[in-house]
């Protein structure tokens, strides 16, 4: 609930805002009717010429720094930042690269941790003050719009998760006003098509999968869903400051909102391989190994992030242990009968679950559940009722879980 919540505010009230004060044009691309061949055309020197954003010696330099960032190096990362800073201090890239590397230090704990809240919004800002002053300079400049868009996206992605409804509200409404601007820059680099792929996608997911918000987007122009994953791909395959983004939203949508799971697991391994050391991705990949039935590689990939996080590297912490304890668990339960190493991992994945107040997980109620399985499997009427009680109170009273947890406790009432 909270997820469709965020998506809300952060989507759907701001573009209820633009098109009460002046309904967005219809199209300002011609990127709905091409096809992907057509969309791999060569940038404009002219127009390229002077955009720190697409220069290629900066993307030569930055390569490494970049791929340190997203394998959680982040030192090593935000030194080659400062030093870009020090050779440009009047444009927005190196400070939003700095925001962007706060962002990456708070997604693993899935945005719970506030350590870094006030650096990335202070660099965040920053972006903001730099590329509006290339902005005042000239309205036409794609690229001071692509900062604007991307900074005030981020900040409203962070504000609406600290529940800042107004603060998010008004950081999407820039957002998308910026978005619109930077879409004459789609032909010169696949970099500024990431934010136009997003709103394709979820502004006909969001309708499709919640009907009562359908209203309100009459007012809108029309997404294209399809078009939306297709530019997503292509940003994926061809962006370098946009391509891993796109990547994992590439892979997040594929697995959760289209359930093509076999495909979002091929997108998985590709981020999992580069950046053996992000906990997002690495978990991630678990998961999706696990879904898709690979349980060997599913226990030597959750089997590595727990060396990790015994080892304390950056962020693996609870919610990377609460995901690997419990497909550990899982692979000891069913595949080797284990039972004394399953229920150590699910208890783990419990306590896990308990250090990030996340309770009302599937992690946590299922390992309950099967720690109740268990127990009732080697006759443990005890310790069966004491989790399958857990279960019952966790539970949605519609579910099978629920029902399960209630048969038991009927039938062992004086056990």
């Amino acid at each position: 609930m909270k997820k469709l919540i965020s998506a809300i505010f952060t989507l759907l009230l701001p573009l209820l805002a633009v098109a009460q004060q002046s309904p967005l044009p219809t199209d300002s691309t011609a990127m709905r009717q091409v096809t992907m061949s057509e969309l791999e055309v060569l940038p404009s020197a002219a127009k390229v010429k002077g955009m720190l954003l697409l220069n290629k010696d900066v993307q030569y330099e930055l390569e490494g720094a970049v791929d340190n960032m997203y394998n959680f190096k982040y030192e090593r990362a935000e030194k080659q930042f400062k030093s870009l800073r020090r050779r440009y201090p009047e444009h927005p890239l190196p400070y939003f690269l700095m925001g962007l590397s706060q962002w990456w230090k708070i997604m693993p704990t899935n945005i719970q941790t506030l350590q870094y809240d006030d650096l990335f919004f202070a660099y965040m800002d920053t972006t903001i003050q730099k590329a509006e002053a290339m902005y005042d300079k000239n309205e036409n400049n794609v690229e001071a719009a692509f900062f604007l868009a991307a900074s005030y996206g981020f900040t409203a992605r962070l504000h609406s998760e600290r529940s800042n409804w107004r603060k998010a509200t008004v950081a999407s409404k820039r957002s998308l006003d910026f978005l619109e601007k930077a879409k004459a820059g789609n032909g010169l680099s696949p970099e500024f098509l990431f934010g136009e792929a997003l709103f394709n996608y979820y502004s006909v997911w969001i309708p499709d999968n919640y009907p009562m918000l359908r209203p309100v987007l009459l007012f809108f122009p029309d997404g294209d869903k399809r078009l939306g994953l297709k530019q997503l791909a292509y940003v994926s395959r061809t962006g370098f400051y946009t391509g891993t983004e796109s990547k994992l939203f590439l892979m997040k949508i594929l697995a959760n909102e289209e359930k093509q799971m076999h495909e979002a697991l091929q997108v998985s391994e590709e981020l999992a391989l580069k950046y053996p050391d992000n906990a997002y991705f690495q978990r991630f990949y678990a998961r999706l190994l696990f879904v898709n039935g690979h349980f060997t590689k599913a226990e030597r990939v959750s089997q590595d992030i727990l060396t990790k996080l015994e080892q304390q590297m950056p962020g693996y912490e609870s919610v990377s242990g609460r995901y690997a304890s419990y497909i550990l668990a899982y692979v000891n339960q069913h595949k080797y009968r284990d039972f004394e190493k399953a229920k150590a991992h699910y208890r783990d994945a419990i306590m896990y679950a308990e250090m990030t107040n996340e309770r009302d997980s599937g992690y946590f109620i299922n390992s309950y559940l099967n720690l109740a399985r268990i127990a009732k499997q080697q006759n443990d009427i005890a310790s069966a009722k004491t989790y399958y009680s857990v279960v019952l109170k966790a539970s949605d009273k519609k579910s099978a879980n629920y029902k399960e947890a209630k048969k038991y406790l009927k039938e062992n009432k004086k056990g």
